[in-house]
């Protein structure tokens, strides 16, 4: 089974690595993918090998907490650096705060003689080298105390085994604040001994001010970070708050408002003018028009009448609705959204889970950087200050948050940008797969055309086009058939005339009497039966069946009236679309089980590069099979139940939203719109997602390369150079920034 638990304590991808390690070594769970990003973990086991308890004892031992997730929705929305996380410690807006108020301070006492700035008399002087640098200690301490999340954490990660970025904050600044209280007691040695030049030494490298700042710097970056998250949750914040909280049911004749919790299938729903839809539906009662952009990013309200589907979070315009209930609560196609944009945000693309492993190894070996840093400036005659003070600037700015950060932000942000379009995209896996892609199948009835005949030419023999159309839907209009239906759609609101005597004849067509006459309507074979002779229009006919349009004739007896030429309408959106993917670089085949004649005219029009027909419906999963082993990627986009294998197979499936919950199910990406538009965008949208990402892990990995090197000190003897404490966290927590602004930029493409 597939459960979602909320993950608290981790600070970055070492530490996310760490819980999927710890989780991932359980006898029967499957996969556990952590999202950094949404403090969650969604993972697949088996039941009756492992319990929830035990995969959240796991997280436990790793030295995070667990629980188990407890749906957005429901939840009190809390910006994470305006609030406390329920963890006991200090938020991140107050630590902020608090911090920058001692270190000001501190600042002031420790290097505001170098600007010429006046210290308070019982801080000056050599006599008073003492009470200099315990005013400094004590000012440090309220930085390390509403900071203790760092050392509380990154310590336990070194004694687990999994050291993480809180570690080497801890390392660096545990060090600093070290060094500071033995360069005390060495002041209190040199004052009691007369070794005045001892004191001297000393007082110019306490490194105080060296602890605070990281410890501020760093909070600098997480707040900012913080804040910079939470806007990458916005669209699924949006939809959350689509969804009613209450709703009007008639029960025993009566309206009752009741949570929406607790209504189930067959309830009848009462939904008022201004009102959000609370469930999936059908209309029983009442017409209205209903705008449902928030789930299809169409922004045309689309008419309702009793019949008509509709779905919740929708909200109705202008007239009241008596719905009833077919889905309710987790089942509806609104928490269906929720769900597939938190799952997205929540998996792992490929290119994650190379971060994540160097993430493993990358603080192990830093802290092997900074100890070797540290013996290489000692061994070649350096003084100590200085050997620390490379060592500390190893392990402050080779912190890997922009690392962890370089992908989940990107992906979260990319799903939530789509949803908002009516993209529903199920895995940041078929998100990054998709940009791989070269070829593009298409199925084509209810795909690329409209999935129902449509009236196309109306050609009149002895009486005007409209007088044919009349009587050929007055005649089609018991039918059942579809291309019936299609004649009597034609005719709109026109007065039909009566009919009796109707008779269908199978496989040739119907006859009815209108009027006194005898009227037929059905294909050439039926005419040639009752002896008309349309021999005249030949050519004409095998022309319009050329297109993949089906004829049928009309007369009086044996005089024909008139035929009419229904077809399969091509979508007003797939041409466009089809070109647009052709401007990608995308090959484009349509595939289908009509005739090649039809197809072709369909491929044609749609200015497809390869055209496959005659395809049954069990072998459309051989076609992609075949295509894949040519070596080529392949995206399938289909609606039917007969086109899920291939949605399967193929490289990323994509499902029309019309189409059937079994397509749905078997595709990574969803189309609420019906339009193929949307497939282009998410492939575009694919494409500048993972462009990001490549960028931020160039950023996230040049960073460091250039970075470790000059914290260690290696432009130091060609150039004099060397790299502070202070320095390298405010460049750690500058570099995590421009990831996650870089990775915001996509909400504008």
């Amino acid at each position: 089974m597939q459960k979602k638990f909320n993950v608290e304590g981790m600070s970055c991808s070492a530490c996310s690595a760490a819980v999927e390690r710890a989780v991932s070594r359980l006898d029967g769970v499957e996969t556990a993918n952590v999202n950094l990003l949404g403090k969650s973990m969604i993972c697949d086991y088996d039941e009756n090998k492992v319990s929830a308890d035990a995969i959240m004892t796991a997280v436990s031992k790793a030295g995070f907490s667990a629980s188990e997730y407890t749906a957005q929705s429901e939840k009190p929305k809390e910006p994470a650096v305006k609030t406390n996380t329920g963890d006991g410690y200090t938020p991140v807006k107050t630590r902020l705060i608090i911090s920058i108020c001692f270190l000001v301070i501190l600042m002031y006492i420790s290097m505001g003689h170098m600007i010429s700035l006046p210290l308070p008399p019982f801080l000056s002087g050599m006599e008073n080298a003492h009470a200099f640098a315990f005013a400094q200690f004590l000012l440090t301490l309220p930085v390390l105390y509403v900071n203790r999340k760092f050392f509380i954490h990154g310590f336990s990660a070194i004694f687990r085994g999994s050291a993480n970025m809180d570690s080497l904050v801890a390392l660096g600044s545990t060090a600093s604040m070290l060094y500071g209280v033995f360069a005390i007691f060495a002041i209190g040695y040199g004052l009691g001994h007369g070794d005045m030049e001892l004191v001297h030494r000393y007082m110019s490298n306490l490194y105080f001010e060296s602890a605070a700042m990281i410890l501020t710097l760093v909070t600098v970056g997480k707040y900012l970070e913080e804040r910079s998250k939470n806007k990458t949750n916005k669209a699924l914040e949006a939809l959350i708050d689509l969804a009613p909280k209450t709703a009007t049911v008639i029960r025993d004749d009566k309206e009752v408002e009741i949570p929406v919790e607790q209504i189930v299938v067959g309830d009848k729903v009462l939904v008022r003018p201004g009102e959000r839809i609370a469930v999936d539906g059908v209309v029983i009662e009442g017409m209205s028009s209903v705008d449902e952009s928030a789930l299809t990013g169409e922004s045309m309200p689309v008419e309702k009448t009793a019949g008509s589907k509709v779905l919740s979070a929708s909200v109705n315009k202008n007239g009241a609705l008596v719905i009833r209930a077919e889905k309710v609560g987790e089942d509806t196609t609104f928490s269906k959204i929720v769900e597939l944009v938190e799952n997205a945000g929540a998996s792992k693309a490929p290119v994650a889970k190379l971060a994540d492993k160097i993430a493993g190894i990358f603080v192990p070996v830093v802290s092997g950087i900074a100890l070797v840093t540290l013996a290489v400036w000692l061994i070649t005659g350096n003084t100590f200050e200085n050997a620390l003070s490379c060592a500390i600037s190893v392990l402050v700015i080779s912190c890997p948050c922009a690392l962890g950060l370089a992908t989940p932000v990107a992906i979260t942000v990319a799903t939530g940008r789509c949803a908002s379009k009516g993209i529903m995209i199920k895995s940041a896996e078929a998100l990054e797969t998709l940009c791989k892609c070269d070829t593009v199948v298409l199925d084509k009835t209810g795909t690329v055309t409209e999935g129902k005949p449509a009236v196309t030419d109306i050609i009149s023999v002895s009486m005007p086009e409209h007088e044919l159309l009349k009587l050929a839907a007055s005649v089609e209009k018991p039918s059942e058939h579809p291309l019936a239906e299609a004649v009597v759609e034609a005719a709109g609101e026109e007065e039909l005339l009566e009919v009796e005597n109707f008779t269908a004849v199978p496989g040739k067509g119907v006859t009815a009497n209108i009027g006194g006459k005898t009227v037929y309507g059905g294909n050439a074979a039926y005419m040639a039966e009752i002896g008309c002779d349309i021999s005249e229009y030949e050519k004409q006919t095998e022309k319009l069946a050329s297109e993949g349009k089906t004829v049928m004739f009309f007369s009086v007896s044996n005089k024909l009236l008139g035929f009419i030429a229904a077809g399969d309408k091509v979508r007003s959106t797939s041409v466009e679309a089809i070109k647009k993917m052709h401007a990608m670089g995308l090959k484009v085949a349509l595939l289908t089980g009509d005739n090649a004649v039809c197809a072709k005219a369909v491929g044609s029009e749609i200015g497809a590069d390869d055209v496959i027909a005659n395809v049954l419906p069990a072998d459309k999963e051989t076609v992609i099979k075949d295509m894949q082993s040519a070596g080529r990627k392949v995206i399938m986009v289909g609606d039917g139940i007969n086109d899920s294998p291939a949605l399967m197979r193929a490289d990323v499936g994509v499902a029309i939203g019309e189409g059937t919950d079994i397509a749905i199910d078997s595709a990574g990406i969803v189309l609420m719109k019906n339009d193929l538009n949307d497939a282009a965008e998410a492939i575009s949208y694919s494409k500048k997602t993972m462009s990001n990402i490549k960028q931020n892990l160039f950023w996230a990995f040049f960073y460091n390369t250039i970075g470790i090197p000059i914290a260690a000190g290696v432009l130091y003897p060609i150039w004099g150079i060397l790299l502070s404490p202070m320095i390298g966290a405010a460049a750690m927590s500058l570099s995590s920034l421009f990831v996650v602004t870089n990775a915001l930029r996509l909400y504008k493409k």
